[in-house]
């Protein structure tokens, strides 16, 4: 389940979207609990939500239960880093940059390539 960063992050790291994990900070941007923030306390992948920490709702008996919210609503805050998320990072950035090099040298080689044609 991914959520994208946000775009502080998304500068800082060079990535656009990290899957998301328990600890993680998120701020719910659609949807009826729009511009709440908070800690990830679950991720159900099998019900394809997660639960964050101050988003709940009052049963009938008066108990507090959490609320799901679909990742997709979401924007990461802040990373829980791990020596294994830095490693994603630091693999998903410089595919990025590869892409960036590559693209670059295409349009050049097309544009000489086509130039060459006109004679």
């Amino acid at each position: 389940m991914s959520v994208s960063l946000s775009k502080d992050l998304q500068q800082k790291y060079n990535v656009r979207a990290m899957p998301v994990r328990k600890d993680d900070e998120v701020q719910v941007v659609r949807g009826i609990y729009k511009n709440r923030e908070g800690k990830v306390t679950a991720c159900y992948r099998r019900k394809y939500i997660i639960h964050v920490e101050r988003i709940t709702r009052d049963k009938a008996n008066g108990a507090q239960v959490n609320v799901g919210v679909q990742p997709s609503n979401c924007v990461i805050t802040k990373l829980k880093l791990d020596k294994d998320r830095k490693k994603i990072l630091e693999r998903k950035a410089l595919g990025r940059t590869r892409k960036k090099e590559d693209a670059a040298a295409t349009t050049t080689i097309a544009s000489s390539s086509a130039m060459a044609n006109v004679d």
